[in-house]
């Protein structure tokens, strides 16, 4: 696997055209076009826009979602995979160097905007109205790149990428939700996640379980994951996990007949002062508090 550091060696490696700046760069196709098989990894954040003509289940389009354009993000370091995807009409994608934020409120906002740790699966598939608008920006941040380079071009162009990402942040929400109307909520496929791991046993095995592993058994990521259960439910992947396990130790704790250390092991905390911390933080009780209550 390639790594390119600089813009430069990234546009060399894959037979584009010089970039117009050491650190920001665009890469256009604007009619059918092929880019081939290619995998790599940069110093960059990449936003790139695609109208799809094969491929599509790479990004994964669902019979319910808009078959307009679509938007990838990603981050420093990250695989970038392009394979045998071929264009129809648009498709660009904005090269951004880390070091080209530095010094810009962007520099640290970026991470705020989880889509950026999504897989390809779960690219923004955009309506036409949305897709409208991101062309719309594309197009003023490519008269600044080619047309008005000066002192205020960086300024301009960031502020555009920064609507993007906001834009895109609002338009996955549309997307969780329109989803969820048609698969049903991920709630509840996350519950059921949480309820085989405790019945087949993997508490005792492994522990708590992790964000990580029931996303696995989603077939999504661990961000998309907790970015859906907060659109849903208020509360992300982790908060529901520990919600889930204290309710467990109430049951346990009401039945009585065990220890707050047993249980605490029972449920997979590695240690008892961890889940009475957390117990307390959830009930407003400490675990011997709730079971003298409730036996009383």
């Amino acid at each position: 696997m390639i790594h390119y550091k600089t813009l430069t060696e990234l546009h060399t490696g894959n037979h584009w055209d010089a970039p117009q700046h050491p650190l920001f760069s665009m890469i256009g196709c604007q009619s059918a076009c092929t880019l081939g098989n290619r995998e790599f990894t940069t110093d960059c954040y990449v936003i790139a826009f695609k109208k799809i003509k094969s491929g599509i289940f790479m990004y994964g389009r669902t019979p319910y979602d808009h078959d307009n354009g679509c938007l990838f993000f990603a981050k420093p370091r990250q695989i970038i995979e392009l394979k045998d995807l071929q264009f129809e009409e648009k498709g660009y994608m904005l090269m951004i160097h880390e070091d080209y934020l530095s010094g810009h409120e962007l520099f640290k906002q970026i991470e705020k905007f989880s889509f950026f740790d999504y897989e390809v699966t779960e690219a923004l598939h955009l309506s036409p109205k949305e897709e409208q608008t991101i062309l719309e920006l594309h197009s003023k941040i490519q008269t600044e790149y080619f047309t008005n380079p000066d002192e205020y071009s960086r300024e301009i162009i960031l502020s555009h990428i920064s609507s993007i990402l906001s834009y895109a942040q609002r338009y996955y929400k549309r997307q969780f939700i329109d989803r969820a109307q048609v698969t049903g909520k991920t709630a509840s496929k996350f519950n059921d996640a949480l309820k085989r791991y405790i019945s087949e046993g993997m508490l005792e095995q492994n522990g708590l379980p992790n964000v990580a592993y029931l996303a696995e058994q989603l077939f999504i990521s661990p961000r998309y994951l907790s970015d859906l259960l907060k659109q849903e439910t208020g509360k992300t992947a982790m908060e529901l996990i520990h919600s889930y396990m204290i309710s467990e130790a109430k049951n346990l704790l009401r039945l009585g007949g065990k220890g707050v250390a047993e249980i605490a092991y029972e449920l997979g905390f590695e240690n008892a002062s961890y889940f009475t911390r957390l117990f307390k933080k959830q009930t407003g009780m400490k675990p011997l508090e709730f079971m003298r209550s409730n036996l009383n």
